[in-house]
């Protein structure tokens, strides 16, 4: 496996302050060398943020209860700060524009095509995602799929291009110290769509027997230990299809980079979406629409949960266990993973109804389960987001305000802006996804 890229660093609070500038400057130069090895070495210039500018002197207070509130959450969205917390904020650079000889190197995409967000969905929105390491990102999984584990044959090109899976990550991850952070998330995300599209769906996949197949893709991530008689046949398998060679791949590159807590923090959030799989298979050999409730349960394992709580591996620091374990971030981790993938099912709705067969969506089970027009389910499932995200930021500012810990304002932060990433993903992929004509 190739060696990553050095990472800056981390340091614990108190030595982040008596070494911040010099994490500053080790997290810019990781920034630079980015850039420079997507542009061929084009001089950087830093850029500062502009300072907030003040209300006028005449506006009106806010209300007490407001500026609590808001303060509260604001604090999540912004990140840590004070003493110590400087190196916990990314380095951001932009290339100046004078020209330099320099080898060829892969543009900067177009901008995204807007595409229109669900009317009345509850969402923020986030500054386009760096083109630089769009490009690279986009390159480098391009190349590990081809080459590293000959993930898709080339009549699937167009529709692992019109992925976007380097716009994806990117936006999910601004935090990431390094193209190589990035692509630790970005691996890991395309492995889980091959085994998704593979056994469960598009590409040749069915609810019979998914049980076995998806038992020895997780082996890949959570290794056999057995008799050395029978060790080498588990190994070969993990080389026998294009699932289990990109999952067997991804997690060796996230084993480099991820501490032990972390990695076996990921395997059970694999095995909770595997699990999910299963449900939603079972249930389509029985041809059965879940009661609305048993649907929701059956999404918190079949959803997004394993790409947000690897936000601290990508950004390069880590969440210690004990406080990723509480009760209060497993229910925030849980009411994220539940809305993006309600986001899925509102982004997809047109898109599973266009497909043979019958999608369990949450509009689709609303309609039928509780027997209102499809306008109205869809209707209804865009307020059962609304709850959940509301749910969701309420409970991080309470946690972030209970424990005013760098890292889990860090981590709370970055599962945010995970959350807001992906629905910018969604909402932009045109190439994938269109709206219902219900306005």
């Amino acid at each position: 496996m190739p060696a990553p890229e050095p990472s800056p660093p981390q340091s614990s609070p108190s030595a982040a302050a008596s070494h911040s500038g010099a994490y500053v400057l080790a997290e810019a130069a990781a920034r630079a060398r980015d850039i420079r090895a997507a542009t061929g070495g084009r001089p950087l210039v830093a850029r500062v943020p502009p300072l907030p500018t003040p209300a006028p002197a005449d506006a009106p207070a806010p209300a007490p209860e407001a500026r609590a509130a808001g303060g509260a959450l604001d604090r999540i969205l912004r990140g840590p700060s004070g003493l110590g917390t400087v190196s916990l904020r990314p380095a951001r650079f932009e290339g100046a524009s004078a020209p330099v000889e320099a080898p060829a190197a892969p543009a900067p995409p177009a901008p995204p095509a807007e595409g229109s967000p669900v009317p009345g969905l509850y969402h923020h929105p986030v500054p386009e995602p760096d083109p630089v390491r769009v490009a690279e990102v986009g390159r480098r999984i391009k190349s590990w799929a081809l080459d590293e584990v000959e993930l898709y044959p080339e009549d699937w090109e167009d529709q692992f291009d019109g992925f976007s899976v380097g716009r994806y990550m990117v936006a999910c991850h601004p935090d990431a110290p390094t193209v190589d952070h990035l692509m630790l998330a970005t691996r890991l995300m395309v492995a889980e769509n091959a085994v998704d599209d593979c056994y469960c769906e598009d590409h040749g996949g069915s609810p019979i027997g998914l049980g076995g197949r998806l038992l020895l893709a997780h082996t890949a991530l959570d290794p056999l230990h057995t008799t050395k008689e029978y060790q080498p046949r588990w190994a070969e398998s993990l080389h026998s299809d294009a699932p289990r060679r990109a999952y067997r791949s991804a997690m060796e590159y996230f084993h480099g980079a991820a501490s032990p807590s972390q990695a076996d923090r990921f395997r059970h959030d694999m095995a909770r979406l595997h699990l999910g799989y299963l449900a939603e298979a079972a249930w389509a050999q029985t041809d059965h629409v879940p009661e609305v409730w048993e649907y929701l349960a059956m999404r918190q394992f079949n959803n997004f949960r394993p790409c947000p709580t690897i936000t601290d591996t990508v950004g390069g620091y880590e969440l210690p266990a004990d406080l990723h374990a509480g009760p209060a971030m497993q229910r925030v981790i849980a009411l994220a993973g539940n809305a993006t993938t309600i986001v899925n099912d509102l982004y997809s709705y047109t898109k599973e109804l266009d497909s043979p067969g019958r999608h369990l969506n949450l509009p689709v089970v609303i309609a039928e389960r509780e027997g209102i027009a499809d306008r109205d389910a869809y209707m209804k499932a865009i307020d059962v987001h609304n709850e959940l995200m509301h749910d969701f930021e309420a409970e991080a500012a309470a946690l972030a305000a209970a424990c005013p810990v760098p890292s889990v304002g860090r981590f709370l932060r970055g599962v945010a802006v995970w959350v807001d990433g992906n629905h910018y993903w969604h909402r932009t992929n045109t190439y994938r996804y269109s709206l219902p004509d219900f306005w």
